[in-house]
């Protein structure tokens, strides 16, 4: 990893920042738009899994083998520590999302249908009003559970490679629009207030910078070669969950295969060019 300068940190935090606010853009979305088409939405879905899924695979989990390649000279040992630490990622991820209830889990794809619902007074609402205002503030905490983690994979991924950094948190804020939807309309339902449900998910979206700094100063002191192993496998494994467990299903939800696969394929692009740029400066 590069040297830990004050800018650098800076620089990674404030990308985990802008990240975890997108979920206020996603309340402001579900207030003042009309339309009921999602296909934009479904590309971006899929490009955001298109990104992480490529950069996973191809980058991160390759630092992960190359740190604990330092440690250990048989090959076989190194690669082997780097599968772990990418599935107990990915094991991570699943246990969080056990311990949430379906209905408020943001992993739990909701329908077009009950993100169009935009006005207090609709009949036709999927939710019952007496419990729209805890569906949307336990719905706020499920997410900002699950940003913890994404925040903290966002501001690693930017620390060792700004450009990468840059992707992901793009990628990260893509999937986080509607997710702020999902802790707004609720509420908004509930109360008739916009400043309130607006608040809310901007709320939910800031435990992604919380969940990096924390993570930061927990795994700095011992910063080394395992730690960055560990914690370079586990962040790939994470973005995978995320990407095939809650951006490929919704994407498919919003759109349909077609749109999934064209905001895949170009996410993969945009990832793979912005990794050969890089290495080229």
């Amino acid at each position: 990893m590069q040297d830990l300068s004050v800018e650098t940190l800076l620089f990674a935090f404030m990308l985990t920042l802008f990240a975890g606010l997108s979920t206020s853009v996603g309340a402001a979305l579900a207030f003042f738009s009309k339309s009921k088409n999602y296909t934009i939405l479904s590309i971006g879905m899929g490009f955001s899994a298109g990104v992480m899924i490529y950069v996973s695979f191809v980058e991160i989990l390759d630092k992960s083998k190359d740190a604990f390649s330092q440690l250990y000279a048989n090959g076989l040992i190194g690669e082997s520590l780097a599968v772990l630490s990418f599935f107990a990622g990915i094991a991570l991820s699943a246990l969080i999302d056990h311990f949430i209830p379906d209905d408020v889990n943001p992993h739990e794809t909701k329908s077009s249908s009950e993100l169009s619902e935009l006005k207090p007074q609709t009949e036709s609402s999927v939710l019952k009003n007496s419990s729209l205002k805890r569906t949307g503030i336990f719905t706020a905490l499920a997410i900002g559970i699950h940003n913890f983690p994404e925040g903290f994979a966002t501001f690693i991924s930017a620390l060792d490679n700004p450009n990468i950094g840059i992707t992901i948190a793009f990628a990260i804020a893509i999937h986080n629009i509607p997710e702020g939807m999902a802790v707004s309309l609720p509420i908004y339902h509930a109360t008739g207030d916009k400043k309130s449900a607006f608040w809310y998910a901007t709320l939910s979206g800031l435990a992604e910078p919380v969940g990096a700094v924390v993570g930061f100063f927990l795994l700095f002191p011992f910063m080394g070669e395992a730690t960055l192993g560990i914690t370079f496998g586990m962040v790939a494994g994470i973005m995978v969950y995320i990407s095939f467990d809650e951006l490929l299903p919704a994407a498919r939800v919003y759109g349909n295969a077609h749109t999934t696969i064209v905001g895949i394929t170009i996410g993969m692009l945009v990832m793979a060019i912005s990794l050969i740029a890089f290495k080229l400066i």
